[in-house]
């Protein structure tokens, strides 16, 4: 597929919205097949998507069966099961009709938004490209993707088979970098759909306030882990070393730094350890179930923050394959390099703190974090990181499993980003939930 050239994409967009202006992607009966097309793309593509996220990011296949395909065939799955209820105008109560004439009515009803853009990552390439897509097609929309250049193989697979399975005349890829991102962000959409950093989200919100256009940012920052005393470290660590090396530490919402007391912290380190061993043997560089760095230069913006702390295990690296070992540093202080950004990578810091009390004002001195774990079978400790902190996510006892639960919203708050999505509230997201009041001339 020939890459659009930058003066392309003005057309590319008014070709959208007159489809859209068309109804065409309005009937129940178009979402539906469309959704339906896009669970075939995934099915009868499963060795292309995977033999992709190989080339791209040497993700192992088990990895990329169950994110990038098995999930959203999930998300899938549940939003057609659910469209029509979620579709159905909801009355308001009559109690809220007093004062209004007998037989006056009154509910809400979702609309679609209109010609939307969506702005995928690197480190899930289809899944994060593809998912929110799944809300946009359910709400009735006509869409541009605009899937990440630094994995090129998985983007110009995306734009082979998107126009083979979906409608080309409301669903459309754009390829390419900089140039192409730049004239999208210069159109007028109904709503942008981004994830990706901080930096970007900010680019992205400017650009969308030309045009008073509403924006969904999925960002990131530094998801925190707090592991009590007298837990079963064994199996912490086993949770915990799958969720924080899956996909060698990529993931927007793996845990990112982990806050204990100073009696547990060595146990911690220790565990962990022998639960990287059990994942991916006694050597992760020989693993087929361990990926890499996708590129040099994360590679060396990860690689500099191995310097911080103690290192407890790993630290290896080998910049020509862009290798850098599972690693958990101890002894870690909170202003060392590694605990001053997101990591982004199978770097994984342990910060000593003297209980509870001190571990919610960590987390509450800095940015609200995407996610937040805990380890306890304490309720009031529970209840405490609940009511005493604030992130996108709180999770307890299994890291980064709220993602699979597709009624929970999934989404940042403050610098982890704005707004949400997965099932109902990815319908949500792309649509506009109208007010409408009959009211009888007798």
């Amino acid at each position: 597929m020939r890459r659009p050239l930058v003066t392309d994409i003005d057309d590319l967009v008014a070709r959208l919205r007159a489809a859209f202006a068309t109804g065409r992607a309005r009937p129940l009966a178009w979402r539906r097949e469309q959704l339906t097309r896009l669970r075939s793309l995934f099915t009868e593509h499963r060795g292309d998507i995977a033999d992709a996220l190989y080339a791209d990011l040497r993700k192992p296949r088990a990895d990329a069966f169950a994110t990038e395909i098995d999930f959203p065939v999930r998300e899938i799955d549940h939003t057609l099961h659910h469209l029509d209820g979620w579709l159905r105008p909801r009355p308001v109560s009559s109690g809220a009709l007093a004062g209004l004439p007998d037989g006056s009515t009154a509910l809400t009803q979702y609309d679609p938004l209109g010609t939307v853009l969506i702005i995928a990552p690197w480190n899930y390439p289809v899944q994060l490209l593809l998912v929110p897509l799944v809300g946009a097609l359910a709400a009735g929309n006509t869409v541009v993707l605009k899937p990440s250049e630094v994995t090129p193989a998985t983007s110009a697979l995306m734009a082979r088979l998107v126009p083979q399975y979906l409608d080309t005349r409301a669903v459309a890829v754009v390829e390419g970098g900089v140039p192409e991102t730049t004239e999208l962000l210069a159109q007028r959409w109904d709503h942008i759909f981004y994830t990706g950093n901080g930096t970007v989200g900010r680019i992205v919100m400017r650009a969308a306030a030309e045009h008073l256009t509403p924006v969904t940012l999925e960002l990131g920052g530094k998801s925190p882990v707090f592991v009590d005393r007298d837990v079963d470290l064994a199996r912490v660590a086993a949770r915990l070393a799958a969720a924080k090396f899956r996909n060698a530490g990529q993931t927007c919402v793996a845990p990112d730094y982990v806050l204990t007391d100073p009696e547990t912290a060595p146990a911690l380190a220790a565990a962990l350890g022998a639960a990287v061993e059990a994942l991916f043997g006694p050597d992760p560089r020989s693993s087929q179930a361990y990926g890499r760095i996708v590129n040099e230069r994360h590679f060396d913006r990860v690689a500099a923050l191995l310097g911080s702390g103690t290192t407890a295990f790993g630290g290896q690296t080998d910049r020509a394959d862009t290798y850098i070992a599972p690693t958990v540093l101890t002894g870690v202080k909170p202003d060392e390099p590694v605990m001053q950004e997101e990591i982004f990578g199978p770097v994984l810091p342990i910060v000593e703190v003297a209980g509870l009390d001190e571990a919610i004002a960590f987390i509450n001195d800095r940015d609200k974090p995407l996610a937040l774990y805990g380890f306890t079978e304490n309720e009031t400790t529970r209840r405490r990181l609940a009511d005493e902190t604030s992130s996108g996510g709180l999770g307890f006892g299994l890291p980064m499993a709220h993602l699979r639960v597709p009624e929970l919203p999934f989404g940042g708050v403050g610098e982890s980003g704005l707004g949400n999505y997965h099932g109902p509230h990815s319908l949500a997201t792309f649509s506009h939930r109208k007010a409408r009041l009959d009211v009888p001339l007798r």
